[in-house]
């Protein structure tokens, strides 16, 4: 254990899963944090450790709250990166690291996540995070994967090909399991491009569904299934007047049907619709 985690608790535990959520990072439709959200309800959680935030963040980028009463400092509230320990609803142990995103010094910290994991004998560790992808309202969000392994990834799904991305404090901890031979793999909502700068409670659900199956988790959704519907219409809305972002919605439909069906060459480049319609619906009044 380095100096950068204190251990706050030993519970005993059974081959926990480690979902790890850090804020900072890519979060379209905010699809991670209102899944992290609704796992905090389901469960009671306990700290067993606390990372040293001093030294991982970059406090005048992000900075605290302070409190005052009557011009008295009676304290600061600084974000804090714990690692929660809870069961899911059938009994499974599980890990919850989140907190934001480290700013600094992120191979000791993955180091150190690893070294936690490994020392509670955690068997899996699954990331969350969400981003802008092409792929239509009107049909289910799905997730694709970051993993330490072709099996791994091929369970979840995957894009195919080479493709270089920004990388994450989250890249740094798949990197350092796969290296010591620790399973993880990454869960990647796709949030439909045009409305990444919404909340999209569908995608929050295939998260939390995908943690489930990869993780061995007994997740409920059933509290954030009412606001899918919602969403969905206000899109609906947004765009139903509108002649041309009605037909670049069903261009995406065709192109995530068609990919579906394994062809697809035909149609144009999802992203390029998806800034067709994101052009649209930049220009609309909130």
């Amino acid at each position: 254990m380095t100096d950068l985690v204190e251990r706050l608790a030993r519970p005993d535990l059974d081959a926990p899963v480690l979902v790890v959520s850090l804020a900072g990072f890519i979060d379209a439709g905010g699809a991670a944090e209102l899944a992290v959200d609704h796992l905090l309800q389901q469960v009671v959680t306990t700290p067993i450790a606390r990372f040293d935030t001093d030294e991982l963040i970059d406090r005048r980028a992000r900075r605290p709250v302070m409190h005052l009463v009557d011009g008295v400092n009676t304290g600061i509230d600084t974000t804090e990166l714990d690692v929660l320990a809870a069961q899911d609803g059938a009994g499974n142990d599980l890990l919850l690291l989140s907190g934001p995103e480290p700013d600094y010094r992120w191979r000791r910290f993955a180091a150190a996540v690893v070294d936690l994991a490994v020392e509670l004998d955690v068997r899996m560790i699954c990331g969350l995070g969400a981003y802008p992808a092409p792929a239509p309202h009107t049909r289910a969000a799905r997730v694709v994967s970051t993993a330490t392994s072709q099996e791994l990834a091929d369970r979840v799904g995957h894009l195919d090909g080479a493709i270089d991305v920004p990388a994450s404090a989250l890249a740094s901890i798949e990197l350092e399991s796969a290296r010591r031979g620790l399973p993880a793999v990454g869960l990647w909502g796709q949030v439909p491009h045009y409305v990444a700068a919404m909340p999209y409670p569908a995608a929050a659900i295939a998260l939390l569904d995908q943690l489930g199956e990869i993780g061995g988790l007994e997740l409920s959704t059933e509290s954030l299934a009412p606001m899918v519907a919602p969403s969905i219409e206000r899109i609906d809305q947004l765009v139903a007047d509108n002649a041309e972002a009605t037909q670049v919605i069903a261009q995406l439909e065709r192109y995530v049907d068609a990919l579906d069906a394994g062809s697809g060459d035909e149609l144009p480049s999802g992203d390029e619709l998806a800034d067709e319609i994101q052009r649209f619906l930049g220009g609309l009044d909130e």
